[in-house]
């Protein structure tokens, strides 16, 4: 079997974002076992309904084919005022329109993310988890992936460091093994 393609679409648009950082990380993890394509979100206009059909919905349009061509979606967000941002609210309403032409339906999803704050990006990924289920995203639930950010996290490389390498290995092989599952026959 070949290696999985795996979307990955991080939520904050900062090129120093730690979330970003913890991607890249989980990407060098398992590049043995997938192939990782981080999606930009970066230039997405904000959606308006307005849009459907016209050419100000290219930029949507011209996403489309990346995640059809996926096998999975890692979602790793931060948490902005205890919900997602609204980068990743943008990209998730964009490409589910127009109404009955979604990208999502189908295609097995996992949440993760990070903060400095204890309870990590626990809220936000709970907000997240509601609307992967209205846009019928199959979405890993267990193990959960609350990672409070610390500087030993990922190592001078970008590695994951040694304090969280075995429960982050557990989470993305769990991931793979989701997305494997959930293939459509």
């Amino acid at each position: 079997m070949s290696k999985l393609k795996i979307a990955v679409i991080v939520g904050s648009l900062s090129k120093q974002s730690i979330n970003r950082k913890l991607g890249e990380g989980l990407a060098k993890l398992m590049q043995d076992q997938a192939d990782f394509e981080f999606i930009d979100i970066s230039r997405l206009p904000v959606y308006n309904r307005d849009f459907d059909n016209t050419p100000d919905f290219k930029p949507f349009e011209d996403l489309k084919p990346q995640i059809r061509g996926c096998n999975g979606v890692l979602f790793i967000t931060p948490e902005y005022n205890r919900s997602i941002p609204a980068s990743l609210k943008n990209v998730l309403d964009g490409l589910s329109r127009p109404y009955g032409q979604t990208v999502w339906a189908g295609i097995p999803a996992a949440i993760i993310g990070s903060s400095p704050g204890g309870a990590a990006s626990a809220m936000a990924q709970q907000h997240l988890r509601n609307v992967l289920v209205s846009l019928d995203m199959p979405t890993m639930a267990q193990p959960e992936g609350f990672v409070r950010w610390s500087d030993t996290l990922l190592d001078a490389d970008g590695n994951i460091g040694a304090a969280s390498h075995g429960f982050l290995t557990k989470y993305m092989s769990k991931f793979l093994d989701w997305v494997q599952l959930q293939q459509k026959k």
